[in-house]
């Protein structure tokens, strides 16, 4: 997986869930879009907390069949471990899923498309600001 393809973090997939046409736009721009597990299981819990979580279930549900979602495995899970290591030692953690979302990232060479400035303490990912 290499080019133009992203992983989405969960204030991207709220973003599109909240229909802002900026990133409806970016995500049909990009060649390929992938969902982390992660992600799945953060927009589950928010619809669960929602007034509304029928509908955001079953938003969460088409978007499963829209795009690919990455689990974790062994590798993904060599990469959590090498990455939280390095933020210790910098004096720089971030939050623990998204310490998951930048492995399967790493693992699997795609941009992590975010709103969150904190992806960028990691060394060697790239990652875009939507």
């Amino acid at each position: 997986m290499t080019g133009n393809n992203y992983l989405l973090d969960t204030n991207i997939i709220s973003a599109l869930f909240k229909g802002e046409a900026v990133m409806a736009n970016k995500i049909d721009e990009a060649a390929n879009v992938y969902i982390p597990v992660i992600t799945i299981g953060e927009i589950y819990f928010g619809a669960e907390l929602s007034n509304n979580s029928f509908k955001y279930i079953s938003d969460i549900e088409k978007l499963k069949t829209s795009y690919p979602v990455c689990i974790i495995d062994n590798d993904a899970c060599r990469h959590y471990a090498f990455i939280k290591a390095r933020l210790g030692k910098k004096g720089k953690p971030i939050p623990e899923n998204d310490i998951w979302i930048a492995a399967i990232a790493l693992q699997n060479n795609l941009i992590v498309a975010t709103r969150d400035n904190h992806f960028f303490e990691i060394d060697g990912l790239s990652v875009e600001v939507w």
